[in-house]
C-alpha cells in the first residue's frame, strides 16, 4: 500500500509539472503582455516597459521563465521556504492574492460541495427505496430539470426571484391563505410520499403534517417571526432530542438500548449546556465555537464507550453526531437571535440577502453579525453552485442503490431476516457510494473551475475573479496560480478517491 501511495505522489506531481508547462506556454503565447504600453501616449512609455519587462521577466525566453515560476512555486510545498509564485503586470505580489481570493472561493466552494453530496446522496437513496412512486418521479423529474439549466440562468434566477423577492417581502412578512396553503399541500404529499406502508397511514400522514405546517406558517407570519427569530428553550431542547433519536434509529436501530443510552446521556448534556452557555455564549468567536463542538463530540465518544456494550464503535459514532449536530442547534439559536440586530444595521437597511460581493462594506459588530453577514453573501451562490452537482449526485446515487439492492449478498441479507434498515444502512449503502466517489472525484476541480461564472455574476472576489482579471489583462502569473490551484485540487481528489475504493470495497485493494 506504502509503494502505491508513493507511486500515486509522482505520477501526479509529473502530471503536474507537465501540465503547468503547457499551461505557461499558451498563456504567454495567447497576449503579448506589453500590448497596453505600446498604444499608450504616456512620455515614459519606454520606462514603463522596461519596467514591467523587469518585473514579468519578459526578457528570456518562454522555457526559462516558466522554470523560474516553477522554482517559486514549488517552494510553496516547503515550510518557510518563501512561497513565490511572481508578481502581476502592477508589481503586486501574486501569493498575497491568492491567499485573499483562495479563502474566498474555498468557502464558497466547499459549502456547495458538502451540501450538494449530503443531498444528492440522500434523496437519490429515497427515490430508489420509493422507486416509481411518486416521489421518485418528483425527484427524478426535478434532478433532469435542474441539471438541464446552466449555471449563469439559475444564478440569475435565483437574484431576481429568491433575493429580491425575499427581501421585498420582508417589509411585511405575512403569508396570505394562498401560500399557506400551497406549502401545506406541498408538504403534506412530500411527507406522506416519503412514509412506506398502507393507504390509510400515508393519508394519516398527509393529513396531520398538512394540518401542522398550516398552523405553522400562520403563526409564524402572525408573530413577525421572521424579523426576530429563535429556537427558544423550548424547541431547542425538542430539536437536540429529536436529533439524538434520529442518529439511533438511523444507524442503530429502535431496538439498541445501548444507542438510546447513549444518545439519551449526550442529550441530557447539551440540553443542560444550552442553558448554561445562554449567558455567555455571545462573547464567544469561532475559535471559541469549535472547541465548544470539540467538547460535545468527545462527551458523545466518552458516552458511547462507556455505555456501548458489545458495540461500542457505533455507539461511539451515534454519540459524537448527537453531540456535534446538538451543538450546532445550540449555535444556530444564537445566530437566530442576533437576525434582527443585523436586519436593522444601517449598512443593511432590512434587506439580508445579497446579490453582490462577499461582504458588507464598513459592517460594524461582532462575531455574531458578520457571521450572518457572510451566510446572507454566500447563500445564493451556494446554492447555484450546489445544483449544478446536486442533480448528477442524486441520478448516480439511486442508480448505484438499485443495482446493489438486487446483488446476491443484499438478497442473502434480507433472506437472514435481519432488518430492512440493517440491510439499506449496513449493506447496500457503503458499496452504492463506490460509483460517487468517482463522481466526486472528477467534479470537484470542475466545481472550483465553474465557479468563475458565479463569482462574475454575483460580483464575489474570489479566485475567479483573479483568473479573469489576469486573462483578460495579459498578466500570466495569476492565471498560473489559479491554474495550479485548480490543478492541485482535482489530481488530489482523484487520488483520494482511489485510496476511497478499497475502504469502501474491500475487494479492491492496492499493492
Amino acid at each position: 500500500m506504502i509503494s502505491y501511495v508513493l507511486r500515486r505522489i509522482g505520477v501526479s506531481i509529473l502530471i503536474l509539472i507537465a501540465a503547468s508547462f503547457l499551461m505557461y506556454v499558451l498563456v504567454a503565447w495567447a497576449r503579448d503582455p506589453l500590448q497596453d504600453l505600446y498604444a499608450s501616449n504616456s512620455p515614459n512609455k519606454e520606462q514603463l516597459i522596461l519596467q514591467r519587462i523587469q518585473w514579468l521577466d519578459l526578457d528570456k525566453p518562454i522555457p526559462l521563465r516558466w522554470l523560474m515560476w516553477l522554482g517559486g512555486a514549488a517552494r510553496c510545498a516547503v515550510p518557510f521556504a518563501g512561497c513565490d509564485l511572481g508578481v502581476t503586470i502592477t508589481n503586486q505580489d501574486v501569493t498575497v492574492l491568492l491567499a485573499r481570493a483562495m479563502t474566498s472561493t474555498l468557502q464558497l466552494v466547499t459549502a456547495a460541495t458538502i451540501f450538494a453530496i449530503v443531498l444528492g446522496i440522500l434523496i437519490g437513496i429515497i427515490s430508489a427505496l420509493r422507486q416509481y412512486s411518486a416521489v421518485d418521479y418528483t425527484f427524478t423529474f426535478a434532478s433532469f430539470f435542474l441539471y438541464s439549466l446552466p449555471s449563469f440562468l439559475m444564478a440569475v434566477l435565483l437574484k431576481v426571484f429568491v433575493a429580491l423577492g425575499f427581501n421585498d417581502w420582508l417589509r411585511d412578512p405575512v403569508f396570505n391563505w394562498v401560500w399557506i396553503t400551497a406549502i401545506a399541500l406541498i408538504g403534506g404529499g412530500l411527507l406522506q410520499a416519503l412514509i412506506a406502508g398502507p393507504r390509510w397511514r400515508r393519508l394519516s400522514v398527509f393529513a396531520i403534517s398538512a394540518v401542522v405546517l398550516a398552523v405553522t406558517t400562520f403563526l409564524m407570519g402572525a408573530t413577525s417571526w421572521f424579523l426576530d427569530p429563535s429556537l427558544g428553550p423550548v424547541l431547542s431542547p425538542l430539536l437536540i432530542a429529536a436529533l439524538g433519536a434520529g442518529m439511533v434509529v438511523l444507524i442503530a436501530g429502535v431496538r439498541a438500548r445501548y444507542a438510546w443510552r447513549t444518545a439519551g446521556v449526550t442529550v441530557v448534556v447539551l440540553i443542560v449546556a444550552y442553558f448554561v452557555l445562554q449567558p455567555m455564549l455571545r462573547s464567544f468567536d469561532g475559535w471559541g465555537l469549535a472547541l465548544l463542538s470539540l467538547v460535545a463530540g468527545l462527551v458523545g465518544a466518552v458516552a458511547g464507550w462507556i455505555l456501548g456494550e458489545y458495540d461500542k464503535s457505533q455507539a461511539i459514532r451515534i454519540g459524537v453526531l448527537t453531540g456535534l449536530l446538538g451543538m450546532g442547534v445550540i449555535v444556530l439559536d444564537q445566530f437566530m437571535r442576533t437576525w434582527n440586530e443585523y436586519l436593522r444595521n444601517p449598512r443593511i437597511r432590512g434587506r439580508p440577502l445579497a446579490t453582490v460581493g462577499s461582504e458588507t462594506p464598513n459592517l460594524q459588530g461582532d462575531f455574531w453579525v458578520h457571521g450572518i453577514d457572510n451566510f446572507t453573501h454566500l447563500l445564493l451562490p451556494t446554492i447555484s453552485l450546489m445544483l449544478i452537482s446536486f442533480a448528477g449526485y442524486t441520478r448516480y446515487a439511486r442508480g448505484g442503490m438499485l443495482e446493489t439492492l438486487n446483488q446476491d449478498y443484499v438478497r442473502t441479507a434480507r433472506a437472514k431476516g435481519l432488518p430492512e434498515r440493517t440491510v439499506v444502512v449496513r449493506h447496500a449503502f457503503r458499496n452504492s457510494l463506490i460509483p460517487i466517489t468517482t463522481i466526486i472525484a472528477f467534479d470537484i476541480g470542475g466545481l472550483i473551475g465553474g465557479a468563475i461564472i458565479t463569482e462574475r455574476i454575483f460580483a464575489f472576489s474570489g479566485m475567479g475573479a483573479l483568473f479573469y482579471q489576469g486573462l483578460n489583462a495579459a498578466d500570466p502569473n495569476p492565471v498560473m496560480a489559479y491554474f495550479i490551484v485548480i490543478a492541485i485540487f482535482a489530481i488530489a481528489a482523484n487520488f483520494l478517491a482511489d485510496l476511497a475504493y478499497s475502504a469502501l470495497d474491500p475487494r479492491v485493494r492496492a499493492k
